[in-house]
């Protein structure tokens, strides 16, 4: 159960928690990834409530990044190409919040939000459990045992 956590678009005031966020589970995501995807609408966040005693800001727990950016002399972004399909450029939940259903409400929202039926990602094998368990299909990058691939289709 995710508790007090809630999941909303992330907003420029956010890209320093989320790259803190994403660092702490040592995922290598440009600061410039990230910036670009806030400015696309394709960052969300879980908060909860700061617990500093009265400030009314919003404590950043989680991060979902879709899709790379694009780059010169590259490819357009996938939803420009294929907009019912959707890449999961990077997700992570701060230690204090693991198992407790964040990352699995980061994934459900962003679906939801962007209306996509088929949503990919590229990741560790230590992590294959979280994306096994959202019902991601999971397989070996071909050449590469310390990269897994996983395909979650919805049927919308």
């Amino acid at each position: 159960m995710s508790d007090d956590a809630r999941v909303r678009l992330a907003d420029p005031d956010d890209h320093v928690a989320v790259m803190r966020v994403l660092e702490g589970a040592l995922l290598e995501v440009e600061a410039s990834t990230v910036r670009e995807g806030i400015d696309r609408e394709a960052v969300w966040v879980a908060v909860v409530e700061s617990s500093d005693g009265g400030s009314p800001d919003d404590r950043v727990v989680g991060a979902l990044v879709l899709d790379t950016p694009a780059r010169e002399g590259v490819a357009p972004r996938p939803e420009e190409v294929r907009p019912d399909s959707r890449h999961v450029e990077a997700v992570a939940v701060t230690r204090q919040r693991r198992g407790r259903g964040v990352g699995r409400m980061l994934v459900e929202t962003a679906l939801e939000e962007t209306g996509c039926d088929r949503l990919t990602a590229e990741f560790r094998p230590d992590v294959e459990p979280f994306y096994a368990a959202l019902g991601f299909d999971v397989e070996t990058v071909p050449g590469d045992e310390e990269r897994r691939w996983g395909e979650l289709r919805t049927g919308r």
